[in-house]
């Protein structure tokens, strides 16, 4: 089965288009208006082997805000999709990614259920023009609408472009090794008979 998926989402605020595919080769073409956002994602297409293309605009004369929670969505409800039934896969994925003095703990479960622990201590301000806050508000979004647990846990670090994508680069891992095939099963990793 084709693990692909198409979503469009169009609101006052933002116009998104996204397509990903979870056995891909790790190819990003994303164009948001939001540089680093941008290249946060290609790491994590490049790190979890999924194929993402996104066009997308927003109201960032505003703030970038609307656009990268709205990404979020898109991103978690394409994820939901593309997995289908479950059956097969591994379920639970875990990466631990360093980069340079900063090290970032991923740990997924595609429970069908929605949890975020998301635990660090970013400084406030911003990395290339991106405001540090707006990191959680990508990552709930996408958790919320892909229904999936991610615990994200800064271990250490210092500079803030190194944890975010140190992050980045962790949940990819995890969640790559999460949706990949577990060699001659082809039931669901549960007892309660769904993941949802």
């Amino acid at each position: 089965m084709e693990r692909r998926i198409r979503v469009e989402r169009k609101t006052a605020e933002t116009s998104i288009m996204l397509q990903l595919n979870l056995d891909g080769q790790g190819r990003a073409d994303i164009q948001t208006g939001i540089p680093f956002l941008e290249h946060m994602l290609a790491l994590w297409c490049k790190h979890g082997f999924f194929d993402l293309l996104i066009r997308a605009k927003g109201d960032t004369e505003v703030d970038y805000h609307h656009l990268v929670e709205d990404l979020g969505i898109c991103l978690g409800r394409a994820w939901n999709k593309a997995l289908g039934d479950k059956k097969g896969i591994r379920r639970y994925g875990f990466s631990a990614v360093p980069m340079d003095e900063a090290l970032v703990t991923a740990v997924v479960d595609l429970s069908g259920r929605p949890w975020l622990h998301y635990q660090f201590s970013l400084p406030t301000g911003t990395v290339g023009s991106m405001d540090t806050e707006h990191f959680r508000e990508f990552w709930q979004a996408f958790v919320n609408e892909g229904r999936f647990n991610l615990h994200l846990t800064m271990n250490h670090g210092q500079n803030k472009h190194h944890i975010i994508e140190a992050s980045f680069k962790s949940a990819g891992r995890a969640m790559n090794e999460a949706v990949s095939n577990l060699e001659g099963f082809s039931d669901l990793l549960t007892t309660k008979g769904k993941l949802e």
